[in-house]
């Protein structure tokens, strides 16, 4: 999200957080990635200055400044002064493990965002929740939102050894025969950005197939909305994952 304001303007931080990364990056300019808990992150880019004494490590409160609007980017010329915004973002975090997934997707080609790349964090529409937020007030939670996001597809992933789950236990659906009989995997339901927004263990004597993804169902009206991502595909009257939704997963499940 896009946030236009005249160049020199405070950047405030939205919610208490602490300092994950500052910096410039190649690919946004002077950009800040904060921590405000619970697996969510926001994140600030073409910023011109940041506040002084702001650092990795460094807590902030709700309110405070954190930098002033810029026009910083990855190229030689800075974005124009009719053009200054700040980007803004609300994640959630994929992999821990996404420098060693990197490598093997691109082998030959340098990780200069290490585990910041943007590939590496899951989207939230900022301007919903804001609207949300506004509208519901002190009822409003983050996570329920997430939870209501419409659903593109539900997948089967044959594996319990990645940390996203145990990152995002609020994400969780109980599974009592799971529990009983131990996880081996995870049905998964994704929305149009790719966002989890629903995580269930899976027992074995759940799994049917011995694949590692088995795509379980797809809403064909949300794919026809928002394919911008190209998770899945139809195949005559067969979804299928494309190779984008596989590399995702990949990731995912690193």
């Amino acid at each position: 999200m896009d946030i236009a304001a005249p160049e020199g303007t405070s950047v405030l931080a939205p919610a208490a957080a602490r300092v994950l990364d500052i910096g410039d990056y190649f690919f946004s300019g002077n950009s800040i990635v904060l921590d405000h808990g619970s697996g969510f992150l926001s994140l600030y880019a073409h910023l011109s200055d940041f506040t002084p004494g702001l650092a990795a490590g460094k807590s902030v409160k709700s309110g405070e400044p954190i930098a002033t609007m810029g026009r910083t980017s990855n190229t030689r010329e800075r974005i124009s002064l009719e053009r200054a915004h700040v980007h803004f973002e609300i994640n959630l975090f994929v992999s821990d493990r996404f420098s060693t997934w990197y490598k093997k997707e691109h082998p030959k080609e340098p990780d200069d965002h290490g585990i910041w790349n943007g590939v590496n964090l899951l989207g939230l529409d900022p301007q919903l929740i804001l609207l949300e937020q506004q509208a519901q007030g002190a009822k409003f939670s983050l996570v329920k939102f997430i939870k209501t996001r419409p659903e593109l597809c539900r997948v089967i992933v044959r594996d319990a050894n990645f940390s996203f789950p145990k990152r995002y236990p609020m994400l969780i659906r109980p599974n009592p025969l799971a529990q009983k009989e131990g996880v081996a995997g995870y049905e998964i339901a994704l929305d149009a950005n790719a966002v989890p927004i629903q995580v269930t263990p899976r027992a074995a004597s759940e799994l049917k197939s011995k694949q590692r993804y088995q795509l379980f169902s797809v809403n064909a009206a949300e794919e026809d909305k928002n394919p911008c991502r190209k998770l899945v595909t139809r195949r005559g009257n067969a979804w299928e994952l494309t190779n984008h939704g596989i590399t995702f997963l990949n990731l995912l499940t690193e």
